[in-house]
């Protein structure tokens, strides 16, 4: 098996854990070729291909397609032909390379474990045409319609559209934050969009409201109001839940840190559980790949803590060097006390020295 193989083996494996299926992007963004932002960007209707926005042409991308192929079908797991459409206003058919058939990107790889009931519940969700996407436009950028502009715009086949041009300007935006109301008043709403902008800092989407009818906001908010108090106490229940599931994952983490480190200290496997793992972090310890415990995702927790506590990396950044390079400098130290834990070599607890 080639290296690259073994990288599409682990993504897939990865994404059929956590979900039970398996998708071309699973593998297209767990060996690093995309990201979510990337992947968002295409969904939205905003880049014709999504090879355009890979790190690799189209023919890598079919390749690794190929063996994801291979290695479903050697595990017994069942295709599923699945329609991929726009977010755009006018909901086409999105293209995954620009040469060549593409269906089998377009197959997704259900586990045999599945229930019926739930490969039925899938299949419906995975059918369903995706949420209008309108996109807050911070930059100056012209409607292809009427070459005015605005603070929101959404993709059709001629490109950026106002709200008004895609006649949508009648819509309300409801702010996130309450997800009940949200959630029902979309659901009562003829024409709905989600709203959506991008956050450098994180280099992804972020869901900033619902467009949607005046009518249907009104309805919403009528009967968020007459049961309030249940969603308040499950709210509370709900949250009791997730803090327990977090300490319950980071406990096992850090249980996993020591077993494929066995020279790192507990107190240390502990802290790096409790850093990677938090909640809503964004962190690497709360990707899918990590809540399997997939043994690179670990592996890249314990780097990020030895590269910011045991290095000079941190210095190296506020003097101004350049990020590659400073991660190319600190790259022998970190080298050093992976190998020291992982053999169970050395003092434990004292850190490699500065330099």
């Amino acid at each position: 098996m080639s290296k690259l193989e073994r990288r599409i083996v682990e993504a897939a494996e990865a994404a059929l854990a956590q979900r039970k299926f398996v998708t071309a992007l699973d593998v297209l963004t767990g060996v690093g070729w995309l990201y979510a932002r990337h992947v968002d960007v295409w969904r939205q209707g905003r880049a014709p291909v999504l090879e355009e926005l890979a790190a690799v042409d189209g023919a890598k991308m079919t390749d690794a397609v190929a063996m994801l192929r291979r290695w479903a079908l050697a595990k017994g797991l069942t295709p599923s032909e699945t329609p991929y459409v726009s977010g755009g206003r006018d909901r086409g058919e999105l293209r995954f390379v620009s040469d060549g058939d593409d269906s089998a990107f377009r197959t997704h790889w259900v586990s045999p474990d599945l229930s019926e009931a739930r490969r039925r519940q899938l299949a419906e969700r995975q059918s369903k045409a995706p949420d209008l996407m309108v996109v807050e436009q911070p930059k100056g950028w012209e409607c292809a319609g009427c070459g005015g502009t605005g603070p929101y715009l959404i993709m059709e086949s001629a490109g950026p559209h106002c709200l008004t041009c895609a006649d949508m300007d009648h819509l309300l935006l409801l702010p996130a934050g309450d997800a009940a109301l949200s959630r029902r008043a979309k659901k009562e709403s003829g024409l709905a969009a989600v709203v959506v902008r991008f956050n450098a800092r994180r280099k992804r989407y972020e869901r900033l409201g619902v467009l949607v009818e005046e009518s249907a906001l009104e309805s919403a908010e009528e009967r968020c109001l007459a049961d309030e108090e249940v969603r308040l106490r499950r709210r509370e229940r709900d949250r009791e839940r997730r803090a327990g599931e977090d300490v319950e994952f980071q406990d096992r983490m850090a249980v996993e840190i020591t077993r494929m480190f066995p020279g790192c200290p507990p107190e240390r496997a502990e802290e790096i559980a409790r850093h990677a793992g938090l909640r809503g972090s964004g962190r690497v310890g709360r990707t899918a790949a990590a809540k399997v415990f997939d043994e690179n995702a670990i592996t890249l927790a314990v780097v990020a803590s030895v590269r910011h506590l045991d290095t000079d990396y941190d210095r190296l950044l506020m003097s101004g060097v350049p990020r590659a390079e400073a991660r190319e400098r600190i790259r022998a130290t970190i080298d050093r006390v992976l190998d020291r834990w992982r053999t169970n070599v050395g003092a434990p607890g004292h850190n490699v020295p500065h330099g």
